[in-house]
């Protein structure tokens, strides 16, 4: 299995490491955290003979939380992670790594904005209320099983809402607003030039932190690009 991007390599290791947390799991035997090699890959290969994917995201999950320094695994965990918990607790961290002249409010909620960008169409939404017509000449038993028809569709529709949600980090609109930010009400301006330095910051955070993974994805012969 190779990975065609270091991005992607890093998005699918994120979505895998708690999954990868249950004991007896092929990788677990494979890793040892305190060696700097991280053993055959050779182990975690399928009955076809090519490696499994899924163990190897596992593997290269833990490989790069325990090789990574903590700025750079916090930096790519608010990034790309998929986790609420280890997200939220991700952004947290990187906020006091980034330098600003703005309040810490303003930080924080960049630092977020930056991590969970607003994405079209995607809003805070509960669920569509059923509306339902019953003409007055209809039979009760009729009228009845509409009515158990309606209300079975709206506990679904809340149920998905609530599913998507659970899922996914989706801030309310206000959020993205600049002038929630500050209290101050410091110009426009202002405001962009340090939104626009602080996502730099975080950008370079990144770009760090990529650089050293794809040393690791290299190194074992697991990026396209490297590949024999």
């Amino acid at each position: 299995m190779i990975y065609s991007s270091v991005s992607g390599a890093v998005v699918a290791a994120l979505a895998a490491g708690e999954k990868g947390a249950a004991k007896g799991q092929a990788w677990q035997k494979l890793y040892n955290p305190n060696e700097e090699e991280g053993g055959c890959l050779a182990s975690l290969s399928s009955t076809s003979g090519d490696l499994d994917r899924t163990q190897v995201d596992y593997w290269l999950a833990a490989r790069i939380h325990h090789q990574l320094i903590p700025r750079h695994w916090d930096a790519l965990v608010a990034k790309y992670g998929t986790s609420k918990a280890m997200k939220v607790k991700a952004i947290a961290a990187v906020k006091p790594l980034i330098p600003s002249p703005a309040k810490p409010l303003f930080v924080f909620k960049a630092v977020t904005a930056w991590a969970i960008p607003k994405l079209p169409g995607a809003s805070r939404k509960g669920a569509k209320a059923v509306s339902l017509d019953i003409p007055l000449d209809t039979p009760a038993w009729r009228r009845e099983a509409l009515i158990r028809a309606a209300v079975a569709a709206g506990v679904v529709g809340k149920k998905r809402v609530e599913a998507v949600e659970e899922d996914v980090i989706i801030l309310p609109d206000s959020f993205y607003d600049m002038n929630t930010w500050d209290l101050d009400a410091a110009p426009e301006s202002t405001r962009r030039r340090w939104r626009a330095d602080i996502n730099e910051r975080l950008n370079e955070l990144v770009a760090e932190a990529l650089g050293e993974v794809q040393r690791i994805l290299e190194a074992e012969g697991l990026l396209m690009s490297h590949a024999a």
